[in-house]
């Protein structure tokens, strides 16, 4: 017996738009944040630090550093993680690991968007850190809770 394509099509579609919930669990987007400005370097100047664990940690908290379209979607993370240093300033390494968790987000075509994973590792370091970025959201920027500002 043979599956007809057009019913493969609608099982697919259901199976992937059941895995985006319709509401949001992202507690920190605010659309009234500030455009982060931009050092001599193209990096985020960041001035505030965290004061909450989540905020990176955890897939709920994410660094919402936003994009204007598709062809410069990482530029805004890369600009964030290469304004962070280690704990005692120690020049760090990142690299994306996944991208995951899908949320609902009116920002995007298919109306969902997905958190990028980063590995952040430096000198002394006993294992990486692993930090939640949104690109299609915006937000305060905060230098997470353990790593500091580039110098």
């Amino acid at each position: 017996m043979k599956i007809k394509p057009f019913l493969v099509a609608i099982l697919i579609a259901i199976t992937t738009s059941s895995c985006v919930s319709t509401k949001s669990t992202l507690k920190n987007v605010d659309d009234s944040a500030p455009v982060p400005t931009l050092s001599a370097n193209n990096t985020f100047v960041l001035t505030e630090y965290s004061k909450d664990k989540k905020y990176g940690y955890d897939a709920d908290y994410p660094i919402n550093v936003f994009f204007k379209n598709t062809k410069d979607e990482n530029l805004n993370a890369e600009r964030f993680l290469n304004a962070l240093a280690g704990p005692k300033g120690e020049k760090i390494t990142y690299s994306k690991v996944e991208s995951c968790c899908p949320f609902p987000t009116k920002r995007t075509e298919i109306g969902a968007g997905f958190l990028d994973l980063y590995e952040l590792k430096w000198e002394g370091q006993t294992e990486p850190l692993k930090l939640y970025v949104n690109i299609y959201e915006k937000g305060y920027l905060l230098v997470p809770v353990g790593l500091s500002i580039k110098k």
